[in-house]
């Protein structure tokens, strides 16, 4: 059974910093790209950032970047995104998701990842 899972989020004050981890099992974890997507109440689910399974190519929203880094530890089976000078805008349920054959052209389209963490909850205040 594949299972992802997040941590790291919480309450910062804008301007601030989180780093959100997703740690994985049940899959070859370096066979697999890694995307980071969140969802606000009442929007759609939004592509953030995506790294492939070596690490050797990422891709991110244009609204984050900058501000936010994409990586990932194979050995350790987890993918980061390192988030500074966080916005009040950027607060939103962080999802990890994972997909072993996506397209780069599918990179920002949730609905072409197979599996999905539960969410962390990132909240930025004024």
């Amino acid at each position: 059974q594949v299972q992802l899972v997040e941590s790291g989020g919480g309450l910062v004050q804008a301007g601030g910093s989180l780093r959100l981890a997703c740690v994985a099992s049940g899959l070859t974890f370096r066979s697999y790209t890694i995307g980071w997507f969140r969802q606000a109440p009442g929007k759609e689910r939004e592509f953030v950032a995506a790294v492939r399974g070596n690490g050797g190519s990422t891709h991110y929203k244009d609204s984050v970047k900058g501000r936010f880094t994409i990586s990932r530890e194979n050995a350790k089976a987890t993918a980061y995104l390192q988030m500074n000078s966080l916005k009040p805008e950027d607060t939103a349920v962080y999802y990890c998701a994972a997909d072993r054959s996506i397209i780069l052209s599918s990179l920002g389209s949730a609905d072409q990842y197979d599996y999905w963490g539960q969410g962390t909850q990132v909240t930025v205040s004024s």
